[in-house]
């Protein structure tokens, strides 16, 4: 509820530099299909949810015009894909006067241990620099600044492909304002070797301290010389150090200010891939990096750093590694394992909201050699509810889904009793009481390996998609009831429609 409160103070930045080529699609990332059962993109439902939290925060503070600003940091890869993106489907509804699109410039790369600069052909080579840049240009763009002078307080930093970033964020809001945290990482119970960094306290031996991010690639070096001896387990099975998601909340107040000092400049590394025991030789030109989670290194000593430790299921999955890759890791991080854990979150939070809630247990699917658990496909809309708390006062009675089917709820709607053992979409505004759904559903279905190619790159990525069948629609309006049928005119998928207007 406190975080709920501070919605109207906060600004957003989508750090959104990557191509999904290496994913096994053919552009952005943000361009993805988060979860086939809509079809939403990524960047549809990061909109999705600011216009959430811009419509809560006019209620409560009755500014009608309200707007809450969006930064997107691109690249040379992705700005133009962005710009036509979000052009191409107006804005997914934000206004054009609330977004501001950064372009991040290439660095120079370099070609040996002397720091030489890399030629290719008659030019310089240029590589990325980093999302640590972020802060520079959020610095040049004057943004911080302007958003402290028009009252906002905290800036949520975010990236292109983890669907539940803002599932959570009310309850880090209201943990930043409570611990009076000038940057919060949200956090994830993590495993020892997994590619996620992990937020520790580092002492110095003059006695200075700082809590920052360490990458994973470091870990182990950096704690095998202590008491824990590296990166392992303790008695929970998890590493003692939590996995930073890069979900970041800023104190916008402390930014500005440490921006103004140092121009946003992160300290550098470089990461190179050696060609020799001795490490004298590069395998290939390297870069300079910079990481936004090291703006601690900005701080002053008396600036409060902390974290926010969530169940992963409430805060993050991503997409990461195509089909292939994923097979030999764990978590798998590609696209169905990241759909997968968006239904399951839902499922999950409907269990937690305080009502009579059953849900079938999930099977295990298996597509193009990927399993995961899935069964019931819930899509609980940022329009519907954008916390636990405003969701324990939307769902009542006694709540029954089964696992085939497949729920996308959006609205101000109230849920007071469900039976439902199919498809079914309900929108609107107002209450719905005892609402009984069973038809032949809109099931996950495999495509075969000689169709893949024809379908669509979403599709590809997957190897499956929503088959044929029946969905009903039901849009409330108020408390009075009506029904027509209407047949789906969507090519590729031919359900039957029965969409229920109460009137």
């Amino acid at each position: 509820r406190l975080g709920m409160g501070q919605l109207s103070k906060c600004s957003f930045c989508l750090v959104a530099g990557g191509l999904g080529e290496r994913l096994g699609f053919p552009g952005i990332k943000i361009g993805i299909t988060a979860e086939v059962t809509t079809g939403m993109t990524f960047m549809e439902r990061y909109a999705r949810y600011i216009l959430a939290f811009q419509a809560h925060a006019r209620k409560l503070t009755g500014e009608v015009d309200l707007e809450l600003p969006l930064a997107i940091m691109t690249s040379g890869d992705t700005h133009e894909k962005t710009v036509k993106l979000l052009f191409e489907n107006q804005n997914f509804g934000l206004s054009s006067a609330q977004i501001t699109i950064m372009f991040q410039e290439n660095v120079p790369a370099l070609m040996d241990v002397a720091a030489r600069i890399c030629r290719k052909g008659n030019a310089v080579e240029m590589k990325p620099h980093g999302h640590g840049d972020v802060h520079a240009l959020l610095h040049q763009h004057g943004l911080p600044k302007k958003w402290e002078a028009d009252g906002r307080q905290w800036l949520v930093i975010f990236q292109d492909t983890n669907p539940l970033a803002f599932r959570s964020l009310c309850a880090v809001l209201g943990a930043s304002v409570v611990n009076g945290f000038v940057m919060n990482s949200v956090c994830i119970q993590r495993v020892p070797g997994e590619a996620v960094g992990a937020i520790a306290k580092l002492e110095g031996s003059t006695g200075s301290d700082m809590t920052i991010n360490v990458e994973y690639n470091q870990l182990e070096a950096v704690l095998k010389d202590t008491p824990v001896g590296g990166d392992k387990a303790d008695e929970t099975g998890f590493s003692p150090f939590p996995g930073n998601t890069n979900t970041l909340v800023f104190g916008i107040p402390c930014m500005v200010r440490c921006l103004e000092a140092t121009g946003g400049i992160i300290p550098e590394f470089v990461n190179p891939k050696w060609a020799n025991a001795d490490r004298n030789k590069f395998k290939s030109a390297t870069r300079l990096e910079c990481m936004m989670q090291d703006f601690p290194k900005l701080c002053n000593h008396g600036d409060k750093i902390g974290f926010t430790q969530i169940e992963r299921l409430m805060c993050f999955t991503c997409v990461k590694n195509n089909v292939n890759d994923a097979a030999s890791k764990q978590p798998q991080d590609c696209a169905f394992s990241a759909e997968a854990d968006i239904y399951a979150s839902d499922a999950h939070l409907l269990r937690l909201s305080g009502a009579d809630v059953e849900i079938e247990a999930p099977d295990r699917a298996t597509f193009l050699g990927i399993s995961a658990e899935l069964g019931a496909r819930i899509v609980l809309h940022p329009s519907f509810c954008i916390s636990l708390e405003e969701l324990k006062s939307k769902v009542k009675g006694k709540i029954r889904i089964s696992k085939r089917s497949s729920l996308v709820v959006e609205g101000d709607v109230v849920i007071d009793g469900l039976d439902l053992d199919g498809a079914l979409e309900l929108s609107g505004t107002g209450e719905l009481r005892d609402l009984k759904v069973q038809n032949a559903g809109q099931p996950i279905v495999s495509i075969p390996e000689e169709e893949l190619s024809t379908r669509a790159p979403c599709f590809q990525m997957r190897g499956y998609m929503c088959g044929k069948g029946e969905m009903e629609r039901v849009h409330i309006c108020n408390s009075s009831r009506g029904s027509s049928n209407k047949k789906n005119t969507d090519a590729s998928v031919q359900a039957a429609l029965v969409q229920i207007d109460v009137r």
